[in-house]
């Protein structure tokens, strides 16, 4: 059953992006700033397409969650 398994990288990466994403964008109807975070991350996944780099990963390599 594939609902069983340990979750891959990429599903973490995608967790993690929407869950940053939706908090700065929720804290952005505080201060404006927060869109920073956003573009941050919008602009980290943009040049992992391009690098196949991304620092999420690593961080998962280190707590053991591989692809």
């Amino acid at each position: 059953n594939r609902f069983k398994r340990p979750w891959n990288q990429h599903q973490w990466i995608r967790l993690v992006a929407g869950f940053v994403i939706l908090i700065s964008l929720s804290l952005s109807l505080l201060n404006l700033n927060w869109l920073l975070l956003t573009a941050f991350v919008g602009l980290n996944l943009l040049q992992s397409a391009f690098t196949n780099w991304c620092p999420l990963i690593a961080l998962l390599n280190k707590i053991g969650i591989k692809d």
